[in-house]
């Protein structure tokens, strides 16, 4: 009696550990990866009193983004292509649209609820830490497959700031709107990692596909890896190290100082949208 006894706990603890290693080789696949990501921006740009340069401006911006999650962390980047940067003109202008963070890096630390971005304006490099602003999410019940995954739609209003630019008479003008929007995800549960493009941190699963503004910033997953070069996945530290707040206000000030350049005449505009 005695001997089954040990024999059965034996088997037990056996199928505990199979199961045990079975569930950590599981957490190894899903816990880590990189997904490619498309992005589509609609572009909202205009020129008063310059025909011409409004009709050759493009509608839309597409750029591809990487995203390499593991370890309860994850870092965005862009992906390099030949042809980030494009450039248009006639009759003397030269117009060149620069998409807004393609040299921009951002690393979020989920169970401690830190983001580190680093961004760049005018090749000057900064590095600001803030925390990850979670918004009130909403299940609709609605499912659809996105690279042979199952997603689930949520929906949360966002509420966000963006700079505008204006240029009337060769004088260019800023200001800053409040945008308030619904930002629709669909999140797969397959991969519960609370990474995606922008909203990262925020929902039980992986953001497979995100609508932004209205249907202004559009991403979509385009190819996903189980996979991750983890020892990538760090803070950025190239840049001077500023709080939101100061890097608003240096932000400023480096406009300031190009609008002041540009007032003196010349024919190349730079927009970043």
């Amino acid at each position: 009696m005695r001997t089954l006894l040990l024999l059965s706990a034996a088997v037990l603890f056996v199928n505990v550990l199979a199961a045990q290693q079975k569930e950590a080789r599981l957490n190894d696949v899903v816990g880590q990866g990189k997904v490619i990501y498309e992005r589509i921006i609609q572009m909202e740009i205009h020129i008063d009193d310059n025909d011409e340069a409004s009709q050759v401006l493009p509608k839309t911006r597409t750029d591809k983004f990487e995203l390499t999650f593991g370890n309860n962390q994850s870092v965005w980047k862009h992906v390099e292509e030949e042809e980030d940067n494009d450039e248009f003109g006639g009759k003397g202008m030269q117009i060149r649209v620069v998409g807004p963070g393609l040299n921009d890096i951002t690393f979020h630390d989920f169970p401690n609820s830190r983001k580190v971005e680093q961004r760049e304006i005018f090749d000057k490099k900064f590095v600001v830490t803030d925390t990850i602003r979670k918004l009130n999410w909403k299940l609709t019940g609605e499912t659809q497959a996105i690279l042979g995954h199952a997603c689930q739609k949520a929906t949360a209003q966002n509420i966000s700031k963006r700079m505008q630019m204006t240029i009337d008479n060769g004088k260019m003008e800023r200001k800053e709107i409040t945008d308030t929007s619904m930002v629709i995800a669909w999140f797969t549960p397959d991969i519960p990692v609370p990474a995606g493009p922008e909203m990262q941190g925020q929902l039980p699963g992986l953001i497979l596909a995100l609508d932004m503004n209205n249907g202004r910033v559009l991403y979509k997953a385009i190819e996903i890896s189980p996979k991750a070069d983890l020892a990538s996945i760090k803070e950025p530290t190239k840049g001077k190290k500023v709080t939101p707040e100061q890097f608003t206000e240096e932000r400023n000030k480096m406009m300031d100082e190009m609008q002041k350049n540009n007032q003196g005449g010349g024919n190349r505009i730079i927009i970043r949208n």
